[in-house]
C-alpha cells in the first residue's frame, strides 16, 4: 500500500474526547480516494458508490501526523475498487482500515461510464 497524503491533527479536528473526530477522518479518506480514482481513471465525474465496514482500530490526538494509504483492488467497467488504511506517521500504528471502497465514473447525465482502464497508471505515464 502506498501512503499518499499526510494530515496534521489540529484542534478543529477533535471530538469531545479530544481525539480525532471519526467524521473528519472519513471526510479526508473520501476526498483522497476520490482524487486518486479521478487521476487513475482520467474522468473527473467519479464518485463514491460504496464503502465497506469501517474499522476504527485506534485513535489520533491533537498534534499527531497521520497518513492515508490507498491501494487498488480491482478495475471494473465503470469502477475502481480501492482499499484504504490510515496510520500514525510516527508510530506506524493503524488508526482505521476500510477494506473496500468502490468509486464509479459517471457520464454527463450521471450514468455509469466505461473508463477503459485495467491497471494502475502513474501520473508521469498519463501526462505524456
Amino acid at each position: 500500500m502506498k501512503f499518499h497524503t499526510r494530515k496534521w491533527v489540529k484542534p478543529e479536528d477533535l471530538n469531545p474526547n479530544r481525539t480525532l473526530f471519526g467524521g473528519r477522518l472519513l471526510q479526508w479518506i473520501d476526498e483522497e480516494v476520490a482524487l486518486y480514482a479521478i487521476i487513475q481513471l482520467e474522468i473527473p465525474r467519479t464518485v463514491t458508490k460504496y464503502m465497506s465496514e469501517i474499522d476504527f482500530v485506534s485513535s489520533a490526538k491533537e498534534g499527531d501526523i497521520i497518513e492515508i494509504g490507498i491501494e487498488v483492488i480491482a478495475f471494473g467497467n465503470s469502477s475502481i475498487t480501492l482499499r484504504s488504511e490510515v496510520r500514525n506517521k510516527l508510530t506506524q500504528k493503524t488508526i482505521i482500515e476500510i477494506d473496500k471502497i468502490i468509486m464509479v465514473s459517471l457520464d454527463e447525465e450521471g450514468k455509469p461510464m466505461k473508463h477503459g482502464k485495467t491497471k494502475v497508471e502513474y501520473v508521469s505515464d498519463s501526462l505524456k
